[in-house]
């Protein structure tokens, strides 16, 4: 790993279905706050034998970006990724969003505006190498502002929680809204059961992957948060909101949601489990 210097702030168009072109050059950054409000430590959480920040940047490397970059706020996540081949930013702990944390890591490696960044949440441990490459994809394609991956939604559980978060999209497979609540609303077959999903509907939910170019990223950032945004908690409305296209992919293969409570994390440990045993 390469440590980089902390920064001054941190002294204190098509349906993007098939991919129709070879991965693009990219790269690839992480967020990582310490000091996670619904599951403390949540970088250095295990999951088996490794923290849950260096299974995230394990996958990264998996994908083939041209190189990876975690942005942290706090030198206990820089010492446990240590020798595994990712670089580190040191950036401000008062960013109010991964992507505010982003933007100050584009800075520090000193990113052309045209490089393709997939910014892969830091608590996506089991992040398929083909779901960041069909997000540079769908960027470079569609040639949106952003790009974002979804899979379907099977089970009505998900539907109704809260912290899935839902997605419609349009006929050329942009984005149209973004919510925590069940869209699109089945009127006539929910106002009779809505214990189990309708035959024929279709639901997606939202994968929290996107990606960008580093000229947009940094225009992001600048703006200030949204109507909608604020509502929902839902950072990816405000770039809908200012009128900027999201394109969405489906995800190529499974997509296992992130850990952001403590019930997901010992989900994820029990998949871990299940997946090395007899390894």
């Amino acid at each position: 790993m390469d440590r980089v210097a902390r920064s001054p702030a941190a002294a204190g168009s098509r349906r993007m279905t098939t991919p129709l072109m070879s991965t693009p050059d990219f790269v690839v950054a992480i967020p990582a706050r310490y000091a996670a409000s619904r599951l403390p430590d949540k970088p250095l959480q295990l999951i088996g034998n490794r923290p849950l920040v260096l299974h995230v940047a394990l996958r990264a490397l998996a994908a083939g970006a041209r190189d990876v970059w975690v942005a942290a706020d706090d030198e206990r996540i820089a010492n446990v990724l240590e020798g595994c081949g990712v670089r580190v930013a040191m950036t401000s702990p008062d960013h109010a969003s991964g992507t505010d944390r982003l933007a100050e890591c584009a800075r520090i490696a000193g990113w052309s505006d045209d490089t393709i960044v997939v910014n892969l949440q830091g608590d996506e441990p089991f992040a398929p190498a083909s779901g960041l490459q069909a997000a540079a994809r769908a960027l470079a394609e569609s040639g949106a502002e952003m790009a974002t991956l979804a899979t379907p939604i099977e089970d009505a559980a998900a539907l109704f929680d809260p912290n899935t978060v839902k997605l419609v999209r349009a006929d050329d497979g942009t984005a149209l809204y973004f919510s925590r609540a069940p869209i699109p609303w089945p009127r006539d077959a929910f106002a009779d059961d809505r214990s189990v999903l309708p035959q024929g509907a279709h639901w997606l939910r939202h994968i929290g992957l996107y990606a960008y170019r580093t000229g947009f990223l940094k225009r992001f950032a600048s703006l200030a948060p949204g109507r909608l945004e604020r509502i929902e908690s839902l950072e990816q409305l405000r770039a809908l909101e200012a009128g900027f296209r999201i394109a969405v992919a489906l995800s190529p293969e499974p997509f296992p949601p992130g850990v952001d409570t403590p019930e997901d994390l010992e989900r994820a440990q029990r998949h871990w489990a299940a997946t090395t045993a007899g390894h």
